[in-house]
């Protein structure tokens, strides 16, 4: 073997390393979401299935940076961020289903074990392609001294993960004051979004993949599919439209409620002047 053919050697073995954990990775995150499936057919419940989601992201993004064979320290920064993320909102939405006893996102599916299967493929999805750009830092073994893009991204990430927080909290003790009964959320930060715990959400994500972008190269930055797949997920399908109808049907004709709506930005916030 000549000189020059080494370093192409381990670059490639480097690559196939972090393909390997990547795959590995993927094959957990499916094995974990099927096995909560048959469980959840078998008991025909929803209750569990947020807090495996959450409980996903944890779980691989310390399991990538073992994998991955390093741990620099925007590696440690970023998966120590996706495992507080997951804490807070799997035990809040945990909470909040033990609660409220189901998930209507689940009515008509719990009993079908079928469309059950496709909700929990779905988290598998979900899991993967959100976490897929602190996966890839987490499998690099090259490290890039800490710049810009670390600290907007990681401000964004606590900017994010504070408004996502505090609009659930907002919302919690709305719902626990019987005076608020039968009523609509238009206070704190829901005055300026409608759906404000979603923008956080993407705001957070979007922050992690803009760190991890720091050590990327080629067809690493198409990982920027995160960001705007959690973006679409929320806007488009799981997120923002069914709560809309819910509401609409519940207080449409309520002349307060089509005054949140015409003066309320639907995602992004906007100071009302």
């Amino acid at each position: 073997m000549s000189n020059h053919q080494f370093p192409e050697l381990i670059a490639d073995l480097q690559d196939w390393i972090m393909g390997s954990a990547l795959i590995k990775c993927a094959i957990t995150d499916l094995s974990i979401q099927w096995a909560g499936w048959a469980m959840a057919a078998a008991l025909k419940t929803e209750k569990f299935y947020d807090l495996a989601g959450s409980g996903t992201f944890i779980l691989l993004a310390h399991l990538s940076r073992i994998w991955g064979g390093a741990s620099h320290v925007r590696q440690n920064v970023q998966t120590g961020l996706v495992t507080t993320w997951g804490l807070r909102l799997g035990t809040f939405l945990f909470m909040r289903i033990l609660k409220d006893g189901h998930d209507r996102r689940f009515n008509n599916v719990r009993d079908s074990p079928g469309t059950f299967f496709v909700y929990w493929t779905i988290q598998a999805v979900w899991v993967f392609m959100t976490l897929l750009p602190t996966l890839m830092l987490n499998t690099e073994r090259r490290d890039v001294p800490l710049g810009t893009r670390d600290y907007i991204g990681w401000g964004m990430w606590g900017l994010g993960f504070a408004t996502e927080a505090i609009a659930d909290q907002q919302k919690w003790l709305f719902k626990r004051d019987p005076d608020n009964a039968g009523k609509f959320i238009q206070s704190g930060l829901w005055a300026y979004s409608r759906h404000p715990n979603y923008f956080g959400e993407i705001l957070q994500w979007s922050g992690l993949w803009l760190s991890a972008s720091s050590v990327m190269q080629g067809s690493q930055y198409l990982s920027v599919a995160s960001p705007l797949f959690v973006w679409f997920l929320l806007r488009y399908v799981s997120g923002v439209p069914i709560l809309e109808k819910q509401a609409m049907k519940k207080w449409g004709s309520d002349p307060a409620f089509q005054d949140y709506i015409k003066n309320t930005p639907l995602l992004w916030p906007w100071p009302r002047f």
